[in-house]
């Protein structure tokens, strides 16, 4: 049994967090395909690594795309098979897996290896968005001017 959530309460009471609402929304909506498995991991503060199980496809047969914050990973083995099967039991079907990824998350490689897919994927954030220090002056540090006033003697 799946419930489904209703957000146009948050809707009416909030003002600029349509795509997380959009984002919730599409995640209700999505069939629980679980082809191929995948690991989602955390290395560090501003690291993250997926590996994907893609036993049996080639490097020519996957395609990874990034367009704007949505990684896009699909699989197409072609088919090169001899003969014919008597029972197929390893599943070569094609596969589209799709991340939401957020703001400055970039992914900065992938490798295949042992019939698993890792993409490595690293926040970066902009100079303007990083904090930064700011230096407090005090009134030592600011040489003050030092201005006499003279004093007329009264005849």
């Amino acid at each position: 049994m799946r419930t489904v959530l209703d957000f146009s309460p948050l809707h009416r009471s909030s003002i600029g967090f349509e795509r997380i609402f959009d984002l919730l929304e599409a995640a209700q909506s999505q069939p629980s395909d679980n082809w191929p498995p995948f690991d989602t991991m955390k290395l560090a503060e501003d690291r993250y690594r997926i590996t994907m199980a893609v036993a049996g496809f080639k490097r020519d047969e996957i395609d990874i795309c990034v367009q704007e914050n949505l990684l896009v990973i699909k699989g197409e083995r072609k088919n090169d098979v001899e003969g014919e099967y008597l029972h197929r039991g390893i599943a070569y079907r094609p596969f589209v897996r799709r991340f939401e990824l957020a703001q400055h998350v970039q992914v900065t490689d992938a490798h295949l290896a042992d019939g698993l897919l890792n993409i490595s994927l690293k926040r970066e954030l902009p100079e303007a968005m990083k904090p930064r220090r700011v230096q407090i002056d005090t009134d030592e540090a600011v040489p003050a001017k030092v201005r006499q006033i003279e004093q007329h003697a009264a005849a």
